[in-house]
């Protein structure tokens, strides 16, 4: 097959502008993010570097990104791409439970603290992704498997970032531990 193949290369007519369009937004959010790292303070700090090096090394990669896929996209689209392995349409279903956990995360992280917050996007974004093979399980015993896992992943990370980096992250409690 050659690389303009619209069997296994994926490459419509239709797809080429797509991929373009794609390039050219990577362009424009790299240049929205130098924007913004132009207003952060350019003081170095105690590492040589100031607050700002970071974004500006994020909108350069981005922006390096976005200019080689528009020039794949404009010389015969993306190589090697596959076809894509989800379903023709979207799971609604799942993309409702995924958005609950997402947004009830943000909503109660101050209230219930990182740990129980985070455990419950973990909890209702596991009900999504199984909804969307068809294996959604809503038994209690399934719940609380899923919310112990939540809280096994969610607890580690809230004491490294608050104990051992000491970076203040919503906890239930003053004591730093939960």
């Amino acid at each position: 097959m050659t690389e303009h193949s619209t069997s296994s290369g994926g490459h419509s007519s239709r797809s080429i502008p797509l991929q373009t369009a794609l390039g050219a937004a990577l362009v424009l959010l790299s240049i929205g993010l130098a924007v913004g790292a132009s207003s952060i303070s350019a003081e170095a700090g105690y590492g040589g570097v100031g607050p700002n090096f970071l974004p500006w090394v994020v909108s350069g990669v981005m922006l390096l990104c976005g200019i080689l896929c528009v020039v794949q996209a404009r010389t015969g689209g993306f190589r090697e791409l596959e076809d894509g392995s989800g379903d023709e349409r979207a799971h609604w279903k799942g993309f409702a439970w995924v958005s609950a956990g997402l947004l009830s995360n943000a909503l109660l992280i101050t209230t219930l603290g990182f740990i129980l917050s985070c455990a419950l996007c973990f909890v209702l974004a596991v009900r999504g992704f199984k909804s969307s093979e068809d294996r959604l399980d809503l038994r209690p015993q399934a719940w609380i498997k899923d919310l112990l896992i939540g809280v096994a992943v969610a607890a580690p990370v809230y004491w490294m970032f608050t104990q051992l980096l000491a970076i203040n992250l919503p906890g239930l409690t003053n004591t730093g531990w939960l």
